[in-house]
């Protein structure tokens, strides 16, 4: 409970800041950014923070013990959470929104390690499955919780809700969790590994999304790019020379943590890709209502919450390379169907107010519906048996690690491929639409034929989508071909 509890509040911070960002921009005063700079900053600092620290902060989980580390975790976002919620101007929350996605590496990583130091075989894919449907849950249930909040009450209450939660979990961790660690820690932690293998996530990640932001016209974004890729470059040289390496080399020799790290990859670009674009096309060119967006993947993320459990079971039992190729495969195929959506798919305009709105229309129902529950089914299928594979692929003492290069690679994949897929949707939106002032996805500006600009960007989110299946594809193949059956567990 401890560990479901602290790493769902980490992805309910990822999701419920998007909700509150208008109502932060009207609220807030700024002295030294734009309203529009800092709402972007308020959401992109926590992911950058957080990505940019996973890795070192598994390393201290298995090097002074993980339930030290988590605990601290718990207590420093925990504190954050409550400067985020009084801060006073745009600049310090932004502040606020740093430290608190670096409280938040904290207890990702240590999450996993906590269960597979505590747990084994069936009932460590049953612990899996919990953690995932957790993270399923909060992820669907932020944005609709913190809309209740912002409209109710306020939104500063989104971050204080974080409180009662952690207190809880603190008290669970204390009085019911062991500790555990390398019992055998040689020397120091590493860290200029430690810095390293930061620069290398927060230079990639970082210059992924000013890239997008600024449509690629500046020079930041390539700057970062560079000095993200050498030092990524530079990791594995600093790792072969350190006599206590961040992550030991050792670990990639093993060919299940390699296949299941590029799956990762792959599936893991395509998923936030796909759902990023999708929720642009629903509402910017088929005229969805937000509400109606919201709403639109709800069944098939419902059966990510409700199944995710159970299949953590049966992937310890049946194997896990089944699960992952066909979960990935039928994720595909939900992407594909949603491919096939035409520009004039009748619209769901629902609004809470009207009940009549309710009711979906054939569109949703022929379009989107079968594509949501798809995609839920495959991703039900996917992500406890992936994580599994993870945990069974590394030794117990590498558990903090194993888990947060796989969180890294898991937040990197998504910011590149995004940025590749926009570069590609940019430019096929731009040759059917040569006005600037259109973008693509979204409304067409006055003086701009409406049935040019959502014909091109329907064809720019078909182009989307099946890059996103693809990708799904070539997971599903790598995890067929790559893994074992029965992946044999590490040694501890």
């Amino acid at each position: 409970m401890a560990v479901v509890l602290g790493s769902a509040s980490v992805f309910l911070d990822s999701t419920v800041v998007n909700v509150a960002l208008p109502r932060i921009g009207r609220d807030l005063p700024t002295t030294y950014v734009g309203v529009l700079e800092g709402q972007s900053y308020v959401y992109n600092a926590y992911l950058l923070t957080l990505s940019s620290l996973l890795i070192p902060a598994g390393a201290l989980g298995d090097h002074y013990g993980r339930r030290k580390v988590f605990a601290l975790g718990l207590a420093g976002f925990a504190l954050t959470s409550l400067f985020c919620g009084v801060a006073p101007s745009m600049e310090a929350l932004i502040v606020a929104r740093v430290l608190q996605g670096a409280a938040g590496a904290l207890l990702v990583p240590e999450s996993l390690a906590l269960i597979r130091a505590n747990f084994a075989g069936e009932e460590q894919g049953r612990a899996i499955g919990t953690w995932a449907a957790a993270s399923s849950a909060t992820t669907l249930l932020g944005p609709l919780v913190a809309g209740l909040l912002v409209d109710t009450l306020s939104w500063r209450v989104a971050f204080l809700i974080n409180l009662p939660l952690l207190a809880f979990a603190a008290w669970a961790l204390l009085n019911h969790t062991p500790e555990s660690r390398d019992d055998d820690p040689k020397g120091h932690l590493d860290w200029l590994g430690a810095a390293i293998a930061g620069l290398a996530v927060g230079g990639l990640s970082f210059g992924a999304i000013y890239g997008q932001q600024r449509a690629w016209h500046g020079a930041a974004e390539y700057v970062a790019l560079a000095l993200g890729a050498a030092a990524l470059i530079a990791l594995p040289f600093e790792l072969a020379r350190s006599r206590t390496p961040l992550v030991p080399l050792r670990l990639f020799r093993s060919r299940d943590f390699t296949v299941v790290n590029l799956v990762t990859f792959v599936v893991y670009g395509a998923l936030y890709v796909s759902g990023y674009y999708q929720t642009l096309f629903l509402q910017g060119v088929l005229g969805y209502t937000a509400a109606a967006a919201g709403l639109a993947m709800l069944p098939g993320s419902l059966l990510v919450a409700l199944f995710s459990r159970r299949i953590g079971e049966m992937s310890v039992r049946y194997g896990v390379r089944l699960f992952l190729a066909g979960g990935a495969a039928v994720m595909a195929a939900g992407i594909f169907w949603l491919a096939r959506a035409p520009v004039g798919s009748s619209a769901w305009h629902l609004q809470p107010g009207r009940p009549g709105s309710w009711v979906p229309p054939s569109g949703y129902l022929v379009d989107i519906l079968p594509a949501s529950l798809l995609f839920g089914v495959g991703l039900a299928l996917l992500v406890a048996p992936l994580t599994s594979a993870l945990m069974a692929s590394a030794p117990a003492v590498n558990a903090g690690v194993a888990s947060a290069v796989n969180n890294a690679i898991s937040r990197v994949g998504p910011q590149l491929g995004g940025a590749l897929v926009f570069i590609g949707v940019t430019a096929l939106f731009r040759a059917r639409v040569g006005d600037l002032r259109a973008s693509p996805l979204n409304p067409p500006p006055s003086g701009l034929s409406k049935a040019l600009v959502n014909s091109a960007s329907t064809d720019a989110f078909h182009l989307a989508a099946v890059v996103c299946a693809v990708l799904l594809l070539s997971g599903a193949v790598m995890a067929w071909a790559g893994l074992r059956a029965r992946p044999r567990p590490a040694a501890a």
